[in-house]
């Protein structure tokens, strides 16, 4: 991997410890992280390791991600530095992949552009959220997007119109394909900006009242099952507060696992492990991740 760190104006670290990325903070090391600043540079990457099949893993701000210990091959790309949100129309912009979803939402509400207030407290970026179709208190990624920029398996620069993304609950096309999001298309509804603001606070005092945002987590653990809530199923099997290594089901929200004393990613899976077989005795119902978990053992 020596040429491409060469060849690019690009930082790179090696031996990286990713839970200096994640929001658990957990993670073991990957051999190459690289934080691409243009789409030029995560084209030329993604080239580069397909053509010297070098594995290829893409992170943007981690919050909705366990990394296991053993860490990650290959190349780490980081998209942070792409984060550029621009207005195109009067009620469209567009916003990088590795901008905030947080900030997306406030440049609309500066924009008196309604439809985002639900992304107000989402701590993903606008890829990860375009990824998983991110959401909450009744708003989704899927119903607020135009066109999607990606880079397909080959390097290639595209765009994806909202139908072709095939957007589902938490799930995109990017989830079937080797395609890595490099900015999405927003078309939201003019709107009184106090009334957005009004409605992105009430978004944030409920997210403070009832999640344990004062702890390292991965967000949102599990989806929710059709006809229940996970947190709800959790709650009712006990399991508020169980706790393996430094990995706690939260005591605030049981949808919720936090690291309360330096726990290592092991600890997180152990726990989630536990909370699905004990739901599922209880219940005869399969508790699946919402959280992505990635890397070796």
């Amino acid at each position: 991997m020596e040429d491409i760190t060469k060849k690019l104006n690009v930082k790179f670290l090696r031996n990286e410890p990713l839970s200096n990325f994640t929001y658990t903070k957990t993670g073991g090391c990957a051999d190459l992280v690289a934080f691409p600043k243009t789409l030029d540079d995560v084209s030329l990457i993604s080239k580069y390791a397909n053509k010297n099949n070098v594995p290829l893993t893409i992170i943007g701000n981690a919050s909705n991600l366990i990394i296991k210990d053993g860490g990650i091959r290959g190349i780490v790309m980081i998209l942070r530095d792409i984060k550029e949100i621009k207005k195109i129309s009067d009620n469209s912009f567009v916003a990088g992949a590795g901008a905030a979803y947080i900030d997306a939402s406030i440049f609309a509400q500066k924009h008196a552009l309604s439809g985002l207030e639900f992304a107000a407290g989402i701590p993903g970026s606008v890829g990860g959220a375009v990824y998983m179709n991110a959401g909450a208190y009744g708003g989704e990624t899927a119903q607020v997007i135009e066109s999607v920029k990606v880079i397909d398996e080959n390097g290639s620069i595209k765009d994806l119109s909202k139908v072709e993304m095939n957007f589902g609950y938490r799930h995109s096309l990017i989830q079937d394909k080797k395609y890595i999001v490099l900015a999405a298309t927003f078309v939201l509804k003019s709107d009184d900006e106090n009334l957005i603001q009004s409605r992105m606070d009430h978004f944030n005092a409920l997210r403070f009242s009832k999640q344990p945002l004062n702890l390292p987590s991965c967000g949102s653990v599990f989806k929710r099952p059709e006809g229940h809530f996970a947190g709800k199923l959790i709650h009712d099997a006990g399991l508020q507060g169980f706790q393996l290594g430094g990995a706690q089901v939260s005591t605030k929200h049981a949808g919720f696992i936090v690291n309360v004393d330096h726990a290592t990613a092991t600890d997180y899976l152990d726990v989630i492990k536990h909370v699905q077989s004990t739901v599922y005795k209880n219940n005869k119902i399969h508790l699946e991740t919402e959280v992505k978990i990635i890397g070796e053992d």
